[in-house]
């Protein structure tokens, strides 16, 4: 029953709990005890379950369950520690009250914040929720009846959320099919714990995939498992636990040279290659280029707005030259299409050019080079040829100059050209030094001599 044996005596003795003295000892009948500990779940369910609806003020609420009363009601006080949890405030830096929660359910300590709540009354509300529902998610015989797999979880997630809240839910589809599923899917829920995940990260390693691609997968199961809490299917989320590797060694820095665009292009279909001028030329993602319309395009005022985009803000990229070039010959060519590059047989944007990017590399005999990298290579020479930091982030279109400083590299020339500074600063450094050296060989007495002479023949 997870009490002290002073509390069973102490039970005992005001006759709270069924039992028998034999001999100066108690006993205890089994069937007695689980129908009295079933009956005092339901009591304290009941009770629980009716915090939430408490009709009284909150100056007699505080009198009747505020604990530590002396130092919670302080002038300055911003905790108040009603026994079964705590509801404390702090202040934005703007300079407003935002209030949280504090308390311990199954012996793991929960603090959140209230999102939207504007009083202490509110919060409180929410804190006998929680308080409630971790009980009946603990006790509740019907909850525990009624148990979610994870494929069950998995389709809901799909089917309710990530269809309409993700433009990459056939992603997702994929990872969870292909290997979540299979590992996990026919786990309860409630099984499924910091261990398991464990294991199934070093299955997918051990398979050859990337530590950054197991990432994406666990960050994938991590928003399951909170949205599974939010449906009340479950009620912890074993995959916070769980800390994701770090990708800094992962990180590929594959840029394209000029000699190798040269070759690319040349071994590229013809609707290949005006998609692949536009990734060099604007450095728009691959979804952004294959979705792009002609009402997107201003050819008189040479721009192109981007919309529907990863962050979901949308962005203007100029049009230089090659690229209005480029595409006054896609206009020409594509008829009435709304779309820049529609699939001639189903008038549709191409979903994907994986497979016909990937032969034009291998016919160009270019290794490692993805899609993305197209991206890298126009953000780079931008930055190789003195354009700043804060107008590669514009045009990439990142919030935060961070993320932009991942997507441009320092090439071998530029290296080369930084140490070989430094080796001429050293040469300019030693011929100085020789010319000192030179002067300071001439003897006191040969210059005394020279100034003596140089005195009299100016007389």
């Amino acid at each position: 029953m997870q009490v002290h044996p002073k509390t069973v005596y102490k039970w005992s003795e005001d006759g709270k709990i069924p039992h028998l003295r034999i001999n100066g000892l108690l006993r205890f009948k089994k069937s007695e005890i689980e129908a009295w500990q079933d009956k005092n779940k339901r009591k304290i369910l009941e009770f629980y379950s009716f915090l939430p609806k408490f009709d009284l003020s909150l100056e007699k609420y505080d009198k009747m369950l505020l604990k530590e009363r002396s130092n919670a009601l302080g002038k300055n006080s911003k905790r108040w520690n009603y026994g079964f949890g705590t509801v404390y405030t702090r202040k934005t830096k703007e300079g407003k009250d935002r209030w949280y929660l504090d308390y311990i359910v199954s012996g793991e300590r929960k603090r959140h914040i209230v999102k939207n709540a504007q009083t202490r009354a509110e919060a409180v509300l929410v804190l006998q929720e929680k308080i409630a529902e971790a009980f009946s998610v603990a006790h509740n015989s019907r909850t525990k009846n009624r148990r979610t797999k994870f494929q069950e979880l998995a389709d809901s997630y799909i089917n309710e959320y990530a269809k309409i809240n993700k433009r990459s839910w056939r992603s997702d589809r994929y990872r969870i099919e292909a290997h979540m599923k299979s590992f996990f899917g026919n786990m309860d829920l409630e099984d499924i714990d910091p261990r398991s995940i464990e294991n199934y990260r070093a299955e997918r390693l051990e398979m050859g995939v990337t530590k950054s691609t197991v990432n994406r997968e666990i960050t994938i199961m991590k928003k399951m498992f909170n949205l599974a809490i939010d449906w009340k299917l479950t009620y912890e989320n074993p995959v916070t636990k769980v800390k994701l590797f770090s990708e800094k060694d992962t990180q590929k820095e594959r840029i394209l040279t000029e000699e190798e665009e040269l070759e690319l292009l040349a071994e590229s279909p013809d609707y290949l290659k005006p998609i692949l001028v536009v990734a060099l030329t604007t450095g728009m993602r691959r979804g952004e280029i294959l979705n792009l319309r002609w009402k997107q395009v201003d050819m008189k005022k040479r721009q192109i707005r981007v919309e529907e985009t990863k962050s979901g803000k949308n962005r203007t990229i100029p049009i230089n030259d090659v690229l209005f070039k480029e595409l006054l010959q896609i206009k020409q060519s594509s008829g009435k299409s709304v779309f820049i590059f529609p699939n001639p047989k189903t008038e549709k944007p191409y979903s994907e050019v994986k497979k016909s990017f990937k032969k034009a590399c291998g016919r160009a005999g270019i290794e490692d080079l993805r899609f993305h990298d197209l991206r890298h290579t126009f953000a780079t020479r931008l930055i190789e040829s003195g354009v700043d930091i804060i107008t590669v982030r514009d045009l990439l279109g990142h919030f935060s100059v961070r993320v932009t400083q991942r997507y441009t590299h320092t090439n071998q020339k530029q290296m080369k050209n930084a140490v070989q500074l430094l080796a001429q600063k050293a040469l300019n450094k030693a011929k100085n030094a020789d010319n000192l050296s030179h002067i300071c060989h001439i003897s006191p007495q040969d210059d005394l001599n020279n100034r003596v002479n140089s005195f009299f023949s100016v007389n």
